[in-house]
């Protein structure tokens, strides 16, 4: 991909002696930084990535993604645009430069306290058995069918994402399930994904050191629905914990069908109506009409899980 086409994203503009040359990668480390790289500054919590532009350009980079230039050598010839956030501009680029493989996807993204993990393998069991080859990224690792990637975060970086889609699409994926983390939701990591479907298992107390209060950490679960998912496509469905009140609070974008899942008054309705420590056996209500399930799964949270999944499959 020449440099021209990648930076079309940014609008109309000239990209001087740089923008015939070909786009050998993109990068957010000065480290990494090969010939015919792009080099995005990213302001991290530790680090800040416009304090490594001279490496950058001294390394062979043909065009630099800043917040601000002032670093930038009056020698350098290269292309240099300067945007808002680079977190933001990275997640385009890397959604760009991998050929936007997610488009033709079922992407389904699942945050929460608890329980990501249960309901993506769970959603992948269904999305498989009705015939959609799934691929599934989280904290235990990315995978579809035999094959295998190593996961270091729960949900990855943009550069990481668009590679590891490209190849599920490769491999013959339908759809695409992920666990979406706070720090991803909050760091724009995620956010070219054309989601179709989004759940919110439960809300309780964890990643303060980041975050710093419950509010900030809320808020950045709640951009998925409020801004992210439906955006690109229709229809759009959040699955909601109808049993949690924090869950109750979100902010949904307008024109998203919304299901909640739970034993209370909700459009997916459990009632259990045998538990053991070998599994459960309960009784679930649905838009579709109504079923028994038979869950291999001890614990109230697994039946509260499996609820989750099947409102994904039914969307």
């Amino acid at each position: 991909m020449k440099l021209a086409q990648l930076f079309s994203i940014f609008g109309e503009l000239k990209w001087g002696k740089a923008a015939g040359l070909e786009v050998k990668g993109i990068t957010s480390d000065s480290r990494e930084v090969s010939k015919g790289f792009v080099f995005v500054a990213v302001r991290g919590e530790k680090s800040d990535g416009h304090k490594y532009l001279s490496e950058a350009q001294a390394q062979g980079a043909i065009a630099l993604v800043l917040e601000e230039d002032f670093a930038v050598s009056s020698e350098f010839d290269g292309a240099v645009v300067v945007v808002d956030s680079t977190r933001r501009a990275l997640d385009r680029l890397a959604e760009k430069f991998y050929g936007s493989p997610a488009q033709d996807l079922y992407c389904v993204g699942i945050t929460g306290t608890n329980g990501k993990t249960s309901v993506a393998y769970m959603t992948e069991a269904i999305f498989n058995e009705f015939g959609w080859p799934t691929g599934v990224m989280g904290t235990i690792d990315h995978h579809l069918a035999a094959k295998r990637w190593e996961s270091k975060l729960t949900t990855p970086d943009p550069l990481t994402l668009y590679q590891r889609l490209r190849e599920f699409k490769a491999l013959g994926a339908k759809a695409a399930v992920f666990e979406v983390s706070s720090h991803a939701l909050s760091q724009h990591r995620a956010d070219s994904l054309p989601w179709s479907c989004a759940v919110f298992t439960n809300f309780s107390r964890d990643h303060l050191d980041y975050h710093g209060d419950m509010e900030s950490y809320f808020l950045a679960k709640e951009r998925l629905f409020s801004e992210l998912l439906g955006r690109d496509r229709h229809p759009a469905f959040a699955i909601l914990n109808g049993d949690d009140p924090a869950v109750q609070k979100l902010k949904i974008r307008e024109g998203i069908t919304v299901w909640r899942f739970g034993a209370s008054e909700c459009e997916l309705h459990f009632r259990i109506l045998k538990e053991g420590l070998s599994g459960t056996l309960f009784h679930l209500s649905t838009p579709r009409g109504a079923i028994e399930i038979e869950l291999p799964c001890p614990g109230l949270h697994n039946v509260y899980n499996a609820a989750a999944a099947a409102g994904v499959g039914l969307s």
